[in-house]
């Protein structure tokens, strides 16, 4: 399945990109004009591809390879497209270039355009600022919600470009359909309605800057497994107010009547302000999302975690799934961050499968190369790590230069922004 879900995912979107411009290609028509056809439908192809792997949608992430790495095509194809769509009026102007200077410049000047030209660089305008805020880690989360917005307002103004300038009415279901996939993702994840109601059960505080919430569903509970993440999004309670934003989580237990456990590490404001979060209080919740830790069950493992990388660990503790020899380093600061270490003690003592190595590193980097096992220690052995980017990045380098073939590397991240 896993490997049928590589393929599955560049298949669509070579579809939804190879369509329109298999249909708009411009045939004997040469020069510059037929460039301007081409990217134009291009652009728009990898405009509309983009907005199908931004979907949340449970059954859809299995089919094509995980959220992650959805989203990862999604950036990818945004980019992508606002650079082939910039060429679009360049190829314009290039057409006229040859008559003069000034008939070049009237063909892309926004204030000489008519509706049509004014809707399009509107589009245009709206791609830039969109993606200038993606690419903007460091800005505080609420303003680049609302700015990452113009994307959408981009690709509802495009359509209207296409009409303005003449698109055949049996066309229309192609920008109808891009504007529904759009409407689609809002309401179903950003609005929440693809969520089920939960309530906060219970509260515990593993760790310094670390919350554990039990969730118990409201209505039906999810199916869900160790290993995978939800979306879950706080409202209000008696003392609380909520975010109303839908942040990942990992499980960190699932209960047999339903009930999740996720935790939560002090990471944002949001997440900052979920520290005081207390029984009583409303979530919903989207998913589940992922399956790490599946590959390659059975066969010996090596767990690498990184502070509330732990959780997807936990679960699979907690669910008894260990079925081979398992090595689990676990890497956090200082004692008071080292969540869930009494209990992760208490599991691989009562576990003979079970080797738990616990390391305090202080303020300074891990030393990696000193705590990971040697090359003939990694034969036959499945990777799995979850941690902070740089701590993964330096942890399979390492693995690699060991030996350890890609295909036995697994990790997650968590980059939805």
């Amino acid at each position: 399945m896993k490997r049928v879900s590589r393929v599955l995912l560049p298949m669509l979107v070579l579809a939804l990109v190879g369509g329109p411009v298999w249909w708009a290609w411009p045939g004997t028509l040469g020069g510059w004009r037929s460039v301007a056809i081409v990217t134009g439908w291009l652009g728009y192809g990898l405009l509309f591809a983009s907005l199908v792997t931004m979907l949340r949608e449970p059954w859809l992430a299995r089919v094509l390879g995980g959220l992650g790495r959805m989203y990862a095509w999604h950036h990818h194809l945004g980019v992508l497209a606002y650079l082939v769509l910039l060429l679009h009026p360049v190829a314009l102007a290039m057409e006229a270039l040859p008559e003069s200077p000034a008939i070049a410049w009237a063909s892309v000047a926004p204030l000489q355009q008519g509706a049509a030209g004014w809707l399009g660089w509107a589009a245009l305008l709206c791609l830039m600022i969109g993606l200038g805020v993606a690419l903007s880690p460091r800005l505080a989360y609420g303003r680049w919600r609302a700015l990452h917005g113009l994307l959408a307002l981009a690709v509802v103004v495009s359509p209207a470009h296409l009409v303005m300038l003449g698109l055949e009415q049996w066309l229309w279901w192609m920008p109808v359909l891009a504007i529904g996939v759009l409407f689609w993702r809002v309401l179903r994840a950003d609005c929440g309605l693809a969520a089920l109601p939960h309530v906060v059960a219970q509260v515990a505080h593993p760790a310094r800057a670390v919350v554990e919430i039990t969730l118990r569903p409201m209505a039906r509970a999810l199916a869900a497994h160790a290993g995978q993440f939800v979306l879950v999004a706080f409202h209000d309670g008696p003392h609380f107010q909520g975010c109303h934003e839908y942040h990942p989580f990992t499980l960190t237990a699932i209960e047999p009547d339903g009930s999740l456990r996720v935790g939560i590490k002090a990471l944002g404001d949001c997440t900052r302000h979920m520290q005081t979060l207390e029984a009583g209080v409303a979530a919903r919740v989207q998913g589940p999302f992922g399956d790490f830790g599946a590959a390659g069950s059975g066969r010996p493992a090596l767990w690498i975690a990184g502070g509330i990388g732990i959780a997807p660990f936990m679960a699979l503790l907690r669910a008894g799934t260990v079925a081979a020899p398992v090595r689990l380093i676990y890497l956090y600061r200082e004692a008071a961050d080292g969540a869930y270490h009494d209990e992760l003690v208490t599991l691989a003592d009562a576990d003979p499968d079970v080797t738990l190595v616990a390391h305090a590193s202080g303020d300074g980097a891990p030393d990696l190369a000193a705590i990971l096992p040697e090359a003939d220690a990694l034969a036959g052995v499945e990777c799995f790590l979850c941690g902070p980017p740089g701590l993964v990045d330096a942890a399979v380098a390492l693995l690699r230069a060991r030996g350890a073939a890609d295909e036995h590397i697994h990790f997650e991240r968590f980059e939805f922004r």
